[in-house]
């Protein structure tokens, strides 16, 4: 597969070959790859950002959304390769979060490559689980949940046209996420940094801190006031903490 073979997958806004390292940035679940477009922007040409855009959204919408986060994993995987030309990290917000870590394994488990770091974004550790069944309500019940959590544009909870069109990709993956499990032995070596809102309804400071039992490459953690879409008021924050983790990522290269 060449790079332009990928380009379902993986959508570059400022591409930026010249630089010495990638952010590969997953989105939440029922996001789509322009939610990144502003830490593309930021981030260029210093970082080329590869972000991802999942089956079942915008202009992949007649595709069949995944249901499951391994079958997702490795799907976007086999996508990446071509990519590991370049030393890469990974930036993953909600469900992105933990997509990033599973593909994390994979790239370490089967390629003999580690990503230099894994930005956690909004989501408890792989193994802290919740029972949580919105995938099994009703068309209301799920709008209801999106509401909220506030990631999603106000315009697109009012017009129903473009409701029915993106609620099959939202469905589907909080399908996938809601019945992942891992173990507590599942680690990875890239080391890990946590981003959490103190107010997340999804994910307590103990849950977020939690995921440094899946790295043996060590992790810090940030707190920011805030929800589940906490990063939204704190984007210069958060571009100052990933553009220093990722300049002296990049200067250990």
């Amino acid at each position: 597969m060449k790079k332009q073979e990928t380009s379902l997958w993986v959508r570059r806004y400022h591409a930026s070959d010249e630089s010495p390292i990638q952010l590969v940035c997953l989105p939440h679940a029922g996001g789509s790859a322009s939610f990144y477009f502003p830490m593309s922007q930021v981030l260029a040409p210093a970082v080329d950002v590869l972000s991802v855009q999942y089956p079942g959204r915008q202009d992949r919408r007649d595709e069949p959304g995944i249901v499951d986060i391994g079958a997702y994993a490795d799907a976007l995987t086999g996508q990446l390769v071509p990519w590991l030309d370049r030393p890469l990290a990974f930036f993953g917000h909600s469900m992105g979060a933990i997509l990033a870590f599973e593909v994390t394994r994979r790239l370490e488990r089967d390629h003999g490559v580690t990503p230099v770091r894994i930005f956690a974004s909004g989501r408890r550790s792989p193994s802290s689980f919740r029972h949580e069944t919105v995938h099994l309500r009703d068309d209301d019940g799920i709008v209801a949940e999106m509401r909220e959590l506030s990631g999603t544009d106000a315009k697109i909870l009012g017009n129903e046209e473009i409701l029915r069109m993106v609620l099959p990709a939202i469905r589907s993956d909080y399908t996938a996420i809601e019945n992942y499990r891992a173990a507590p032995e599942d680690v990875v070596r890239t080391p890990i940094t946590v981003l959490t809102g103190d107010a997340d309804p999804r994910t307590s400071r103990e849950e977020a801190d939690a995921w440094k039992a899946h790295t043996t490459g060590g992790s810090d953690m940030h707190c920011f006031p805030g929800g589940h879409f906490f990063l939204a008021n704190h984007q210069e924050q958060i571009m100052k903490i990933v553009s220093e983790e990722l300049a002296a990522a990049a200067r250990k290269e």
